[in-house]
């Protein structure tokens, strides 16, 4: 008894530490220095663009680009050093930033040479190096473009691409309205909504992406466009999963509607409980159709292991978006005894902060993920391979490696229609596994992405000997190696090519913008 007390009390007190550790980890690393934020020398293109567009355009070591590289959340994406930023004010200035650096890759082309010109940047929160920053390139920090403006009526919100989710819900609260949007305050509006975006508001109103009602996008050619059900509906579609394929998105629309406060927060366990999480999991994500419970957010259940203390703990975050404490869906994960817990009524804005502080930004990060039915013996399985990869990486130092499992029900992809994620066929509960890894040093980059490559590789074996396997892979979660696309079927990728074709006939964002994820369109417009 003195035994298991003791492990108690030191989950409880990595419970609490946690944040502190996280945060020291963080300010460990060098201070800012100016002078380090130089860029390359300026290029033709970026002269042009500086020249266009004079008040919007900054070199290295001005204040906006250095801030602006900072302000990335991983520091991977941080340790790469473009030629300039543009921060454009407008889609106009989206649309002169494109003209010029179209013109330069026609130049490019002409020539022979197929360049990585130019990267988009909404929120910044990706943790894979050149998703949003280009070595020697030039990026388009849509930051500035960050309006929330919900309408008269209460049916819509106008909501600019560089918005973070904590602006949006700050304004929405006040009014007591909500849209499908990020579950970390931090988080970029265009990325999340772009690659699909799940929501504490899927359950009963499908992917973030399936309530957008229009886009505003500048295409490859300049030309500012409308996509929604009635004009452009092919653009419309494969906007919702297909990530930055077709042109730079500068607003969006979205369905809102009435909402209160909600019930969240996490409860803390003991490693020793594992058995326990999994099976009330498992049980929740398997349940009757009949008893589904459209305000039942997650559960997001996450397995850490903190190498600094040689500990593991649970965290469990649930959500119920109606204020109403412990509803019984949740009476599965209540009878499992807990350490500690933050679960109470509050505001939207406050639940997707107390996510948005489990993952501070300063930090080497990673996340790789993938999908499989929801079956007792897998997610054992995958829970057994977490503890090897705990063994396999513990001496990187001051590393965070943490499972997340959670659930995609049947009733929240038929809630997902029309997109082009694939899932609409989906008769079984699936389960969404990513696993995220936090830690200091560039020495260990190595034997992070070796070790997650072979446990995400050791799932997909045994889930496909098992026939749990799901080809669908999250857009958001999956690591630079991964292909969503080919998760989403084959028509859906067909779709997707064509509509590449259609509205970005040279091939622009398949060739010249990196970061996302591309369409595999080698013979592109050949």
């Amino acid at each position: 008894m003195a035994v298991a007390w003791g492990t108690a009390l030191v989950a409880g007190i990595v419970v609490i530490a946690l944040p502190i550790i996280i945060h020291r980890i963080q300010h460990s690393q060098h201070p800012l220095n100016h002078a380090e934020f130089v860029g390359a020398e300026p290029s033709a293109a970026s002269l042009a663009l500086a020249e266009a567009l004079p008040e919007s355009v900054f070199f290295g070591p001005h204040p906006v680009f250095t801030e602006s590289i900072q302000s990335y959340w991983a520091v991977q994406e941080r340790d790469i050093l473009p030629r300039c930023i543009v921060r454009p004010r407008n889609a106009e200035e989206v649309a002169t930033a494109l003209g010029t650096l179209k013109r330069e890759y026609d130049d490019c082309t002409c020539q022979g040479r197929l360049p990585a010109l130019f990267a988009v940047r909404s929120g910044g929160h990706s943790p894979i190096p050149g998703a949003a920053n280009i070595h020697g390139g030039i990026v388009i920090d849509l930051q500035l473009l960050n309006e929330v403006v919900p309408s008269e009526d209460g049916s819509c919100v106008v909501i600019g691409t560089g918005a973070r989710w904590l602006d949006v819900s700050t304004i929405l609260d006040r009014k007591c309205l909500a849209v499908a949007g990020g579950r970390n305050s931090a988080v970029g509006v265009g990325g999340l909504t772009l690659g699909g975006g799940i929501s504490f508001f899927s359950p009963r109103v499908g992917f973030v992406c399936n309530n957008i009602l229009g886009y505003e996008i500048v295409l490859a050619n300049g030309t500012i466009a409308t996509a929604s059900e009635t004009i452009n509906p092919g653009l419309w579609r494969a906007l919702k999963g297909g990530s930055n394929n077709f042109g730079v998105v500068t607003r969006f629309v979205a369905r809102s509607f009435p909402s209160t406060d909600i019930w969240s927060g996490f409860l803390y366990m003991a490693a020793s409980k594992a058995d326990q999480v999994i099976q009330a999991f498992y049980s929740y994500a398997q349940a009757d159709a009949g008893i589904y419970d459209e305000y039942a957010a997650g559960p997001l259940v996450c397995f850490s292991y903190v190498q600094k203390l040689g500990i593991q703990v649970i965290a469990t975050n649930l959500v119920y978006t109606k204020p109403e404490p412990w509803p019984s869906c949740w009476a599965g994960f209540r009878s499992i005894g807990r350490l500690w817990s933050t679960v109470k009524v509050r505001s939207l804005t406050s639940a997707t902060n107390e996510l948005a502080m489990s993952s501070p930004a300063g930090l080497r990060q990673k996340f790789i993920t993938t999908t499989v039915k929801n079956d007792h013996a897998t997610l054992m399985e995958i829970h057994a391979a977490y503890k090897e990869g705990a063994k396999a990486m513990r001496k990187v130092r001051h590393m965070v490696w943490t499972l997340v499992l959670q659930p995609l029900s049947p009733a929240m992809a038929k809630r997902s229609q029309p997109n082009v994620l694939g899932l609409d066929t989906r008769v079984e509960s699936l389960v969404i596994v990513l696993f995220t890894v936090v830690w200091k040093n560039a020495a260990d980059d190595e034997l992070v992405d070796r070790t997650t490559k072979g446990i995400i590789g050791g799932i997909d074996h045994y889930a496909a000997s098992k026939g749990t396997a799901d080809p669908y892979r999250y857009l958001n979660d999956c690591d630079s190696w991964q292909s969503p696309f080919d998760g989403y079927g084959a028509d859906n990728k067909r779709f997707l090519q064509e509509m590449s074709r259609k509205y970005d006939p040279d091939g622009l964002f398949q060739r010249a913008c990196v970061g996302g994820f591309k369409l595999d369109m080698d013979d592109h417009h050949a």
